[in-house]
This record gives structure tokens, sequence and C-alpha cells, in this order.
């Protein structure tokens, strides 16, 4: 493809991104809708009776139920549209510190000083201070050093209403939860995904962060503050391209 069009190709995709930037000048940030994703599908989805928890029988007279709504019912999420509530309390801090030093020196020196009276007819034809006793020397000698260090501190405590979006064949329970918090002009987003086992829920029908298998968080924001701690779209394309 010719340099020409391939300039032209980069123009015109740049120019598509910045008219939609220039379409949000002046507006804040849309927040998702909750009526589209996972979470909404699992709980329009209706649960077959043969699969929820609370599905026993029980006597139309009788004052104990064993159901959720129960005194003593497990009220944990188990089927898919329930809600539980996921702990995120991340204290991390990790550091490393490696130091490599490497040092090596070699000397070699070959001489003739008899080889068939040839250096001795040799050496008064050579410049003053010339001679072919030491014909070869060689000295050589190499270094390095490196250093190289690693320090991090998260900390992150949230709390995020997540939904059962499905139930594995082995009752594990694929879970979902997406937050939205918008101030001023600033969207704030956090989102959780994973699988969870029914009996590390507890009581409270809460889970911590730590027993969500494959788990996967996020949080980020989108907005002005966001824009503006990013690169220009020029800036991160030259840093692509150049070499320098």
């Amino acid at each position: 493809m010719p340099l020409r069009k391939i300039a032209i190709l980069s123009l015109l995709t740049l120019n598509a991104t910045a008219c939609g930037r220039l379409e949000q000048v002046g507006q804040a940030p849309e927040l998702t809708p909750i009526s589209t994703g996972a979470e909404a599908f699992a709980m329009a989805t209706p649960v077959f009776e043969a699969t929820k928890i609370d599905a026993v029988d029980i006597h139309p007279a009788s004052l104990w139920t064993q159901g959720r709504q129960s005194l003593l019912g497990d009220r944990r999420a188990g089927d898919r549209g329930d809600i539980l509530t996921v702990v995120i309390e991340i204290d991390e801090n990790a550091e490393i510190n490696n130091s490599t030093n490497r040092s090596r020196s070699g000397s070699e020196s070959l001489g003739i000083p008899n080889f068939f009276g040839l250096p001795q007819s040799i050496d008064p034809r050579l410049p003053d201070g010339a001679s072919l006793a030491d014909a070869v020397g060689i000295d050589s000698s190499s270094a390095s050093s490196g250093s190289g260090g690693v320090r991090r501190r998260e900390k992150l405590t949230l709390r995020v209403a997540a939904t059962v979006t499905g139930v594995q064949p082995n009752g594990t329970l694929q879970i979902e939860g997406r937050q939205e918090v918008r101030v001023n002009f600033e969207l704030r987003e956090m989102l959780v995904t994973g699988y969870v086992r029914p009996e590390d829920i507890s009581r409270q029908n809460e889970i911590t962060y730590d027993k969500i298998a494959a788990a996967r968080i996020s949080y980020g924001g989108r907005g002005q503050i966001t824009a503006v701690q990013q690169p220009r779209l020029g800036q991160q394309v030259a840093d692509i391209i150049l070499p320098f």
C-alpha cells in the first residue's frame, strides 16, 4: 500500500476518533443501561422449579416452613438471578530487589624468538624498538553490572453487589457485578466476574474476593479527569512508530 494511502487512512481514523470525543464536550459520561448485559438476562429468565433451592413440599397448614423466608432459612445466593455481596479488601505490598555484577580479564602473548633464524635477520630491518621476539600481544577485559527493583503497594476496599448469571453442572456459581458512580463529569466503574462455590458464601450472603476463582476485578473510570491523564492520540502513535 502506498505511503500516501496509509497517511490518508491514518488521518481518517484519527479524525473519526476526535469527532467521537468532540461529541462529549460539555456532556457528562453516560451510564450503562441496566436493561442490558448478563445480569439483566439472568434476572429476567425464570428458573426451573426442579432447580430451585426452595422447591420443597410444605403442608399448607404448617406453621413452620423450610424455605428462604423462614426464620432459619438459607438466604444465600444459589440460583441464577440471585444477588450476593462481594467484599474486596486488597492490601498488598511487594518489594523485589536484584543486583548482578560480573567481571572478566584475560591476557595473551605470542613471541617468536627463534624461527629458522628469520627473526634475527628481520629485526635489523624493522624500525627502532621493533622486534619479532614479542610478535603478538593481546589484552582483554570486560565488566558488566545490573540492578533492578520492583516496589508495589496496592490498597483497595470496595463492596459491590453481584448477580448469579449461571450455575455450572458441578454447582459452581458464575457471578457478575457491575457498579457505576458518576460524580459531576467523572464516572467510576467497578466490574467483578468469576466463579464461586455455594459453600464459600457466608451466612450474611457475602463472599470475599480471595474466594472467587478466575476473578476479574476492574476499577477505573471515564470522564474529563481520566481523559486529561491519558496521552494524546498523536503522542501514543508516535511512541509506537518512532524508533528513538
